[in-house]
């Protein structure tokens, strides 16, 4: 088993959430209540199954909802804040967050998104690859709203291939990742900055590598995918 002492996770909650906001207006879209639990508490009870101790929410608009209700601990995990003053992107949020972590790697984390996946399976498969940068990947029927990402043999990511209005199968990037912390340094400090459109694809040939998993996988970002949540959350009893 790997040593999870060694990873701090990072949760990016700082979007507008502008594609959510005529179903769920009066929050950030991490709180948005999925069967009377707030999605947050969906992705920290995640965390508390894979033992993490440690966490960083990182916060922007309406982040003081986030903060009134978590509070600076959620069961076992200790939680601390990284609020964005202005939006910075989700690589600048992450920059600015790293600032919190102390651990060799940090779990990133998207807030608008839930993948399950073993952690242990994937810090292995971080550290046999000598990696940088690990990105959770799935094979999904359609990629139109997602965009892909192409691997080579040796699961090395060689391309990041942007939107297509077709429906076409392929590799998604599922929004967790596996980074180390010093690699965080290398982000630019342009603002906006974004992980998926320049510092990933900037990374290419410099240890960026993908993990794929076979399991379940919702991103509640738009409307469409909000109102399935519910049923794809039925069987998943959230306690407060």
């Amino acid at each position: 088993m790997s040593d999870l002492s060694k990873v701090t996770a990072v949760i990016l909650a700082g979007g507008l959430g502008t594609r959510l906001r005529k179903v769920v207006s009066d929050r950030p879209k991490v709180m948005a209540e999925i069967n009377g639990k707030p999605f947050l508490y969906y992705l920290l009870d995640q965390l508390v199954d894979a033992s993490i101790e440690k966490i960083v929410i990182s916060t922007g608009y309406m982040g003081h909802l986030i903060e009134e209700t978590v509070g600076s601990s959620y069961k076992k995990l200790q939680v601390d804040y990284s609020p964005e003053e202005i939006p910075l992107g989700t690589a600048g949020a992450l920059k600015l967050a790293g600032r919190a972590v102390d651990t060799e790697q940090c779990l990133v984390m998207n807030g608008d998104s839930y993948t399950e996946f073993n952690l242990n399976s994937l810090l292995l498969s971080h550290e046999q690859q000598t990696a940088n940068i690990t990105i959770l990947i799935k094979n999904i029927d359609d990629t139109s709203c997602f965009g892909s990402i192409q691997m080579n043999e040796e699961n090395e990511i060689i391309e990041f291939i942007e939107k297509k209005h077709t429906e076409e199968s392929g590799l998604i990037n599922a929004g967790v990742y596996l980074i180390n912390r010093s690699v965080l340094e290398k982000i630019s400090k342009k603002t906006p900055c974004s992980l998926e459109y320049d510092f990933f694809p900037n990374m290419i040939g410099k240890g960026i590598y993908g993990y794929e998993t076979r399991s379940k996988f919702i991103d509640i970002g738009i409307p469409e995918s909000y109102a399935i949540a519910k049923t794809f959350f039925e069987k998943k009893p959230v306690s407060v």
